[in-house]
């Protein structure tokens, strides 16, 4: 590669200026003149060839000391005098067809195949590391882990201690985390022994030198365990207090009872959602309970104390004359209890008044006899507000 340009003076850096200065202005040229943001501009799209030129070589320590020497680069430099093989693999640089629209807009989505990313601003850095030997694997903290625990009605009312059996990732007794041991070797965990992982960012992929391995697809020295991930698979059984009142969909944290952390970090979280079963005559809703009860016709048109069920047992109701089908009553703080606000809620009856069946003639005398007693049409208002 030689050029009659400055590569200083094309990304508009003084000629000591460092690494990360390079790479800014890089960034900042190469969204200005990127051929996809200037269709059809040939002027543009020769200027950013000549930014990437400059970049592959003032981006590189090797290639830089060659061209600040000699005022120029070139691919066929005697060995020695410019970078050699132990510059490393370099990735794909060309972006074109690419829609950079994300990019351009500073919002790159998070998404990847093998590898964590953070959009962008991961992605390039990791093209900008070109050349650079790849820096260790810093703490992570592990995964959290997401259970689902299925609960009677009374379980979640009352509160109660169950057991999960789940199966995590545990740090390894024989490397203690560390993934070493011992002069063996292992595929790598992270890349699956490719050397490279992809990463993707809106409609582009990269396909990157494998931060953990350094792109030889193998981890010297690797714990014969786990294979160098430092964690290993554990089923457990792990016990957990449903607290009273616990809702259907109730989240409930255990903390680090998720996977452990790789390389010292700390571990996740473990949590559950409870599933709460129905139950045959109690409704539930928020912290409310609500239960239909039967009432007899005399009850209802006398008036009468009834015994009806509530989640604490039996409870005495007050049934007023002329009570009729449907009607709710409330009692107070006879629901569910809220730990958050340290009250109950209350009992909802709706009364659901039966008729007798006249099966014998007694009975049917009785009724034509309240009928005589009571000719009003119960339907007289309904008629005269529809018609």
């Amino acid at each position: 590669m030689a050029s009659k340009h400055d590569y200083y003076d094309t990304l508009h850096v003084p000629k000591g200026a460092g690494q990360e200065e390079i790479k800014k202005a890089y960034r900042r040229l190469a969204r200005k003149f990127h051929p996809d943001v200037n269709p059809g501009d040939k002027a543009a799209e020769e200027r950013f060839k000549q930014v990437q030129e400059a970049y592959d070589v003032l981006s590189d320590a090797k290639k830089r000391q060659v061209y600040d020497q000699f005022g120029f680069y070139s691919d066929h430099i005697p060995p020695g005098a410019g970078a050699g093989p132990g510059a490393g693999p370099q990735p794909n640089m060309d972006f074109s067809g690419f829609d950079f629209s994300d990019f351009f807009q500073g919002g790159g989505h998070r998404a990847s195949t093998g590898s964590t990313g953070g959009g962008f601003r991961d992605i390039f850095a990791n093209l900008f590391n070109r050349g650079e030997a790849p820096q260790a694997s810093a703490p992570e903290k592990g995964e959290d882990l997401e259970y689902s625990m299925n609960i009677s009605f009374w379980q979640a009312i009352k509160g109660t201690q169950a057991k999960l059996n789940i199966t995590r990732y545990e740090v390894c007794g024989t490397c203690h985390g560390t993934g070493s041991s011992g002069g063996l070797t292992a595929t790598c965990p992270e890349c699956n022994g490719t050397g490279s992982v992809s990463q993707m960012a809106g409609a582009m992929r990269f396909n990157l030198t494998c931060p953990r391995c350094g792109g030889s697809g193998k981890l010297k020295n690797a714990c014969p365990t786990c294979h160098g991930d430092g964690r290993i698979a554990h089923t457990e059984s792990v016990e957990v207090r449903i607290p009273p009142g616990a809702r259907n969909g109730s989240r409930l944290r255990v903390a680090g009872k998720g996977n452990a952390g790789t390389v010292g970090g700390p571990p996740g979280d473990l949590y559950i959602t409870t599933r709460v079963e129905e139950h045959p005559y109690f409704h539930r809703e928020g912290d409310d309970i609500h239960i239909q009860v039967p009432v007899t016709v005399w009850e209802a048109g006398l008036g009468a104390k009834i015994e009806v069920p509530t989640i604490d047992g039996r409870t005495l109701l007050k049934i007023p004359q002329g009570t009729h089908n449907g009607q709710k009553f409330r009692l107070r703080e006879k629901g569910v209890f809220n730990a958050r606000t340290n009250q109950r809620g209350d009992q909802i009856v709706e009364a659901a008044i039966e008729t007798p069946a006249a099966q014998d003639e007694r009975t049917r005398e009785i009724l034509r006899e309240l009928a005589g007693l009571h000719p009003e049409d119960p339907r007289a208002d309904l008629w005269a507000k529809l018609y």
